[in-house]
């Protein structure tokens, strides 16, 4: 029997209908699922370091190999954690998620024409590097924002920076305090000094340009800037019982 002129046979209406349904639903159970499960278990990689890797093998680059190695927090020096929350995010231990003051400022700096800024926090970094992909989209942001609320909802803040303290790239192909330490400072984790510490938050912006191990005069500056906004803030003390 032929179908009607303008009409949507059967089938084709029970899987739009299922999509617009389930999808979402299975959404919110996988991405729930997924940061529930990483509020205990270390993750294995990132979305980040994966994305790295894919980038090597098209680039023909066979030698590349990925440095990374998971520290708890009592594993890491508490110099480290106090020193990226005085670069990245110095409200980290008050806001939920999302610093609006931070983004009005980038908002108004990129506006007039000064470099481009950004105001994303240590929570919006950890969900950009660990589930999604870089980039200006607006599907990324979305993404990112939702990640956001989920960890935050979800993870105490000390866990959330755990995990950033693990995660975040210090150099070319290099993730994570431990990696980091040992690479540049020959040295666990666990030892890094209040200077080491700043030098690594501060490559931060650009770890494939900035090296922490022989810092240029811009390295140099903001590391110096980032130890003296530690002890302003007042040390390692400032995330003492502010981020369990």
């Amino acid at each position: 029997m032929a179908v009607a002129r303008g009409k949507r046979p059967r089938g084709a209406r029970r899987l739009l209908r299922w999509l617009f349904l389930w999808l979402p639903l299975w959404f919110v159970l996988i991405t729930c699922t997924q940061v529930l499960l990483l509020r205990w278990i270390p993750p294995v990689s990132s979305a980040f370091m994966i994305s790295r890797q894919v980038d090597a093998v098209l680039e023909g680059d066979w030698s590349f190999r990925l440095h990374y190695s998971w520290r708890d927090s009592s594993q890491i020096s508490r110099a480290l954690p106090i020193s990226l929350v005085a670069a990245e995010d110095q409200t980290f231990p008050a806001h939920h998620g999302f610093d609006f003051k931070a983004i009005d400022k980038a908002l108004a700096s990129n506006k007039r024409g000064k470099r481009v800024r950004g105001g994303s926090t240590i929570s919006q970094q950890v969900a950009k590097n660990l589930f999604l992909w870089s980039g200006r989209s607006y599907l990324r942001k979305g993404l990112e924002a939702w990640y956001t609320v989920l960890i935050e909802f979800m993870w105490p803040k000390q866990r959330i920076l755990e995990v950033y303290a693990n995660i975040a790239e210090f150099g070319d192909g290099v993730y994570g305090a431990e990696a980091a330490a040992q690479r540049f400072f020959k040295k666990p984790a666990a030892r890094l000094t209040a200077s080491e510490s700043a030098r690594l938050a501060a490559v931060l912006p650009n770890p494939k340009r900035y090296s922490a191990k022989n810092p240029g005069p811009f390295v140099q500056r903001r590391a110096r800037w980032i130890e003296r906004q530690v002890r302003h803030l007042g040390g390692a003390s400032y995330l003492a019982g502010n981020t369990q």
